[in-house]
């Protein structure tokens, strides 16, 4: 066994997806700045965060199980 320590592929992956959800972020900072100033707590911002990632995952998994196989 190796001493090297694994890397994830994923991070990377990540990264070289980014800039195809750039429309999933930009609707994400925007929800952020529209309920900055909600002092209830009854706003948030989930449904775009997770549209932000889904897009992420979605461009990820072709790759990384590629990769895995």
């Amino acid at each position: 066994m190796s001493d090297e320590e694994v890397v994830d592929p994923k991070a990377t992956m990540e990264v070289s997806c980014k800039p195809k959800c750039v429309r999933q972020l930009k609707d994400y900072q925007a929800c952020t700045r529209r309920i900055e100033g909600d002092e209830s707590g009854s706003k948030h911002c989930t449904g775009q965060y997770f549209d932000y990632w889904q897009c992420i995952d979605k461009c990820v998994a072709p790759k990384l199980f590629e990769k895995l196989k």
